[in-house]
């Protein structure tokens, strides 16, 4: 069993290192991205470990999401590599479909099909990117709906479903595709502040199952007791990581420190 503690790195600012049993489940080297005559991403070296919950801090405006978006191509890189347990995930002749099924990722809007009920939203890249048969996918619609505690809510719309419940079929359509890497933008920041705690229970229990997780949040309390490793992103670069405890507890940088003291209140 590899330790997803193996990535962790002596210098905070440096890239992990592989994990001594084989390769990261996602390399991330060189990255760098600018939209127009603004630098988003400037040289990002990132490894993540299988099984590893690494969780993304830093401003709004610090390059976060986009990275992630790099991470499956909704973005595109401007230069620099990416890789999915040492296959390529950018360069040419990437198929993107095979790759959009083994990183899986949910967003900040639920992006739910009104009009099909939290079975079909689930069925339906199961059936026309897998091409699985209707009761295949359904089967696997609901095994999935049951790891996030709504199989009972399969056949409603999403606008019988409080906010929190869709974002949990969200999560389930993405699971349903048998993902080896997840990834999370912003999971909760649109839920009413009761409901957030349903959705992070969900992905504590993905952490538990061995699920490789890069997230972006300001969910710090999630941060604190989930996260293997605590990222700080600031100006597109990585500026701090390490363990939870040291970075919430004595950051080496005045910019880690200066951004956990405005939202924590510390």
């Amino acid at each position: 069993m590899i330790d997803p503690r193996a990535a962790r790195t002596a210098d905070p600012t440096a890239p992990a290192a592989a994990p001594a049993a084989g390769r990261p489940a996602l390399e991330i080297a060189a990255l760098h991205k600018s939209f127009g005559a603004t630098t988003v991403l400037s040289g990002i070296d990132l490894a993540v470990a299988p099984s590893e919950l690494v969780f993304v801090l830093g401003p709004s405006g610090s390059g976060k999401s986009t990275m992630l978006r790099c991470c499956n191509r909704l973005e595109e890189p401007d230069s620099g590599t990416i890789l999915l347990k040492g296959t390529p995930v950018t360069g040419a002749g990437v198929n993107l479909n095979q790759i959009r099924q083994r990183i899986g990722m949910v967003f900040q809007a639920f992006n739910l099909y009104p009009h099909l009920t939290a079975l079909k939203n689930v069925t339906l890249a199961l059936r026309k990117v897998r091409g699985l048969s209707r009761a295949e996918a359904e089967a696997r619609a609901v095994e999935a709906l049951t790891q996030v505690g709504l199989a009972d809510k399969a056949g409603n719309h999403p606008a019988a479903l409080s906010g929190g419940q869709q974002q949990r079929v969200a999560i389930a359509r993405a699971l349903a595709l048998e993902p080896e890497v997840m990834l999370f933008d912003e999971p909760t920041s649109a839920l009413d502040p009761e409901l957030v705690g349903d959705v992070l229970a969900v992905m504590r229990d993905m952490k538990s199952a061995g699920m490789t997780m890069l997230v972006v949040s300001h969910e710090m309390k999630f941060a604190q007791e989930a996260a293997d490793r605590v990222i700080f992103m600031d100006g597109g670069s990585i500026v701090e990581q390490g363990p939870p405890e040291r970075i919430f507890g004595a950051p080496e940088h005045e910019r880690t420190r200066a951004f956990l003291s405005r939202v924590t209140g510390g």
